[in-house]
């Protein structure tokens, strides 16, 4: 039963741990918050303000998510502690399987809170666009873009985080040619952050009639939505707009009407553009965000204080100075060349775990 003493000793290890975390999570002003914006929602006339009652409603989620989550951690060192105590009481080895893995996952969890904590960046609380382009090589790389598109949509639902399409170009054959997402969540722009760049794929060509190894790559731009116009000024005089019907295959996701909308931004050629929405008002808003959320990377990237300093920044996508590779011939494995964390296990990858790689990237940045 030696086990079950260890597993008792790293428990009760973990609660100094959990007391710095509820001081980096700031816990009791996030109560304090919570208390001040549920009065401000019982005055009257509070709800005649939609804007200001929805934002007021989504910061209160965000503080009654966090204070719960913090509070599931606790409960679940103190069920742990309780299953080992009855383990040594009853004698009774087979309560072992079960604590290591309830164990391994309250770790995991511990961790990835402690990693939100690093999250300290201007955007980093804010949800996330993710905007998905194919590389040369036609369909080929249009379907790895597709199954970009489908392991970040996978990952925010195993976070619990919601998706929203904006913006879907179809391939000519299979997969996509780009596509436009918004997840929205705590930190969803933090945590997402980290994968903005070139991903690589090696794998035996499905398209390929012979049989023959492929290399693929397709770009994933991650930027933080940016709701507050306050925040990053569009100027109607930088802006020039398009208006064009809809293109591709679509299915449900593309409305085959002229109210798909394009927008570039003059000073820096940044081109977006929606066709997902029936309304041409509501694909001209997607545009605006998606706008802004690039103006915003961009700003915090290079630690510009103005949006006119970003004029000539070059957009341009090299090709080749891929972010992480996906090889799945002759071996399986995922390997991210910044941090060189790995993971062997490719189908759970492209089914949405990423947190490995998103911890190693938030921990080397922490370190550096």
């Amino acid at each position: 039963m030696l086990e079950f003493e260890e597993y008792k000793a790293r428990l009760n290890a973990y609660k100094p741990t959990l007391d710095v975390l509820r001081e980096a999570l700031r816990l009791d002003a996030a109560q304090k918050e919570i208390e001040e914006l549920e009065a401000a929602s019982e005055r009257e006339g509070f709800w005649n303000d939609v804007a200001n009652s929805q934002k007021v409603q989504k910061r209160l989620k965000v503080l009654k998510d966090k204070s719960e989550n913090y509070r599931k951690l606790c409960a679940a060192r103190e069920d742990l502690l309780a299953l080992c105590e009855m383990a040594l009481e009853e004698n009774d080895e087979s309560m072992l399987p079960e604590l290591e893995q309830e164990f391994a996952a309250f770790a995991e969890k511990i961790e990835a809170t402690r990693l939100g904590t690093l999250l300290t960046g201007e955007y980093d609380a804010n949800n996330a666009i993710l905007t998905f382009h194919a590389g040369a090589g036609g369909t080929e790389a249009q379907d790895w873009a597709s199954m970009l598109y489908r392991m970040y949509n996978m990952w925010a639902d195993r976070h619990g985080y919601k998706v929203r399409v904006m913006d879907y170009l179809d391939g000519d054959e299979a997969g996509i040619k780009s596509a436009t997402i918004m997840i929205e969540g705590e930190n969803a722009y933090g945590f997402l952050k980290s994968e903005h760049g070139i991903h690589r794929l090696v794998r035996v060509s499905p398209f390929d009639a012979a049989g023959r190894r492929h290399t693929s790559f397709a770009a994933v731009e991650v930027m933080p939505e940016i709701s507050d116009d306050k925040e990053i000024e569009l100027r109607d005089e930088d802006i020039k707009m398009d208006v064009f019907r809809s293109s591709g295959a679509g299915g449900q996701k593309v409305n085959k009407t002229s109210s798909a909308v394009r927008l570039t931004h003059i000073p820096t050629g940044i081109v977006v553009s929606s066709q997902v929405e029936r309304s041409h008002f509501q694909n001209l808003e997607n545009c605006k965000n998606m706008l802004r959320a690039r103006l915003a990377e961009i700003k915090e990237r290079e630690h510009l204080e103005k949006i006119s300093d970003i004029k000539g920044v070059q957009m341009k996508i090299e090709w080749g100075s891929q972010i992480r590779s996906y090889v799945f011939m002759p071996y399986q494995l995922v390997k991210d060349h910044r941090t060189e964390y790995e993971n062997g296990n490719i189908q759970n990858v492209m089914d949405g775990d990423l947190d490995g790689f998103i911890n190693a990237f938030l921990s080397m940045k922490a370190a550096g």
